[in-house]
């Protein structure tokens, strides 16, 4: 991921524009995981993308989440997810499970890339149940280049409940398959081990894999990569303040109070800003900062870009100076 600048957001217009596509294929990829096969209504290309990258849908439940696209990047009349039936829904994968079928039409935002496949001597994937989706498009990127070499470490509860296994195990030997009812915990210490001198790890899937293997990386001063699909613990010890924001291109001035997030004051202000998962894990309302010190609180920014300062995803993060000036 690269650092925004300050003059623009660094994603385009066109990648929050709305399009139909209609489910034209629905699939059992492992236990409680279904795959949606979606296509331009009339036969159209879809925008291209890159491994890593997910688009919006919005559901006929009025929700509206993200998925990342786990097909061919080179296919550009279809994009394909994958939707775990999660115990605990909000809504979104339970109507897709239950009322979602073949033929329907529904509305889509993107794609959007904020887990890029970067350049790389060597790669480590690292994936948990359904942090596959993002990794495998990855995979066999770097699979059909045939140059740096790689390894993908995929761990699951039991076999049955992780999917695209049959993808996966053509990998041979590249690909370590580990339900843990059969193996146990992954061996990250084994598999940073090969990482290690110059590699990069990609990791998406729980949180608790996450941490560990942001802990494991640190320590060994490999550089990371994460995916996340919910948002990061924050520290709650941090007392929230009111603060000022600028919204340059409106030309209009908005307090945010200790109890707003900016997404908040800038809608009460009538200004529209775009938005969708609200805990900063999605990508879709990054906007440019001008001027001050954002505090974020984001589950997508590198260190690198926070540091930088230069961008922030306003649905969550806050100021740590008392006025923004923001491209909004």
């Amino acid at each position: 991921m690269t650092a925004g600048i300050a003059a623009e957001p660094r994603r385009a217009d066109l990648q929050h524009e709305q399009r139909q596509v209609r489910v034209t294929a629905m699939t059992w990829q492992a236990e409680g995981v279904l795959s949606l096969v979606l296509a331009d209504p009339d036969g159209g290309e879809l925008r291209p993308w890159e491994p890593g990258a997910h688009i919006d849908l919005l559901l006929g439940n009025g929700l509206e989440r993200q998925y990342s696209l786990c097909g061919d990047p080179a296919d550009t009349t279809t994009w394909t997810v994958a939707v775990l039936a999660e115990p605990a829904s909000r809504g979104g994968s339970a109507w897709i499970h239950r009322t979602l079928r073949p033929g329907d039409v529904l509305t889509a935002r993107g794609p959007r890339n904020n887990f890029p496949l970067a350049d790389a001597s060597r790669y480590l994937f690292i994936a948990g149940g359904i942090g596959i989706t993002p990794i495998l498009p990855m995979v066999h990127a770097v699979a059909r280049t045939g140059g740096a070499p790689w390894r993908l470490l995929y761990g699951g509860r039991r076999r049955d409940s992780m999917a695209f296994l049959p993808a996966i195990e053509r990998f041979g030997d590249n690909a370590l398959v580990r339900p843990e009812d059969e193996t146990g915990l992954l061996d990250l210490a084994a598999a940073l081990d090969w990482a290690e001198p110059g590699g990069v790890v990609y990791c998406c899937g729980p949180e608790a894999l996450i941490t560990a293997v942001e802990a494991a990386c640190r320590a060994r001063g490999i550089a990371l990569r994460v995916e996340r699909f919910a948002a990061k613990a924050l520290d709650s010890s941090a007392e929230p303040g009111a603060f000022q924001v600028d919204c340059r291109r409106s030309g209009v001035t908005i307090e945010v109070g200790s109890d707003q997030s900016i997404v908040d004051a800038v809608e009460a202000a009538g200004l529209g800003p775009r938005y969708s998962c609200l805990d900063g894990v999605c990508g879709t309302c990054e906007t440019a900062v001008l001027e001050g010190e954002p505090e974020h609180r984001d589950s997508i920014l590198s260190q690198d870009e926070r540091d930088a300062g230069d961008t922030m995803m306003i649905c969550v993060s806050r100021s740590r100076s008392g006025r923004l000036v923001l491209d909004l």
